[in-house]
């Protein structure tokens, strides 16, 4: 198992600014990554904006996916997004453990990031970005997760998701929230490994 840990997050350096919501850079180091790892074909996990990652890979490089799952991903601006966004920002501002949090992960850079992060996502650039026509290309069998409760997306965008990949699994979590995977780890993890390791192809 790998962890990409995306150029400008984590213990990585810093970039000058955030590819989104198209994230050409992270596509192109994924990509890299795995054939410096000598990685023909792999397996992608994604959540948030590592979803949206994920399942732009495996539309581009359908060949290079064999099971591709996404959690809480994003493939087009709706209105709760927006307001989800925002209370993210006046959390960061208002809460110094917040701060801290992300400074432990990301470093000195960790307010760059918040606010790359978050001017990325309320450009009002992005408004028009839609994923949409490019999932019907994903091939490799998909499973597609959401909290109910997710606080930056409606469960239509995990049902569009579905929906746009061919024979793609959603499942739909009660009670869940945007960082699903932390908050319910044993019923996440069952699900993940059933999908990954147990069920044939």
């Amino acid at each position: 198992m790998v962890a990409f840990d995306r150029w400008g997050y984590g213990g990585s350096d810093p970039q000058a600014s955030l590819s989104m919501p198209f994230f050409e850079a992270d596509l192109n180091d994924l990509e890299t990554l795995l054939d410096q790892l000598d990685v023909p074909q792999a397996s992608l996990v994604g959540h948030s904006d590592g979803g949206t990652i994920a399942l732009y890979f495996a539309a581009s490089h359908p060949a290079r996916v064999s099971r591709l799952v996404t959690i809480a991903a994003h493939i087009y601006i709706e209105p709760k997004m927006g307001r989800g966004i925002d209370d993210v920002r006046e959390q960061y501002e208002a809460d110094a453990n917040f701060r801290e949090a992300l400074r432990r992960i990301h470093g000195e850079k960790a307010s760059a990031v918040f606010y790359g992060w978050y001017n990325g996502w309320r450009s009002e650039a992005n408004l028009q970005w839609d994923l949409r026509p490019l999932l019907q290309r994903i091939s490799c069998p998909t499973l597609v997760v959401q909290g109910l409760e997710d606080e930056h997306a409606t469960a239509q965008h995990a049902t569009d998701i579905a929906g746009a990949i061919p024979g793609a699994e959603l499942w739909l979590v009660p009670e869940a929230k945007h960082m699903l995977p932390q908050d319910l780890p044993g019923t996440f993890n069952r699900k993940l490994l059933e999908f990954l390791v147990f069920r044939p192809i």
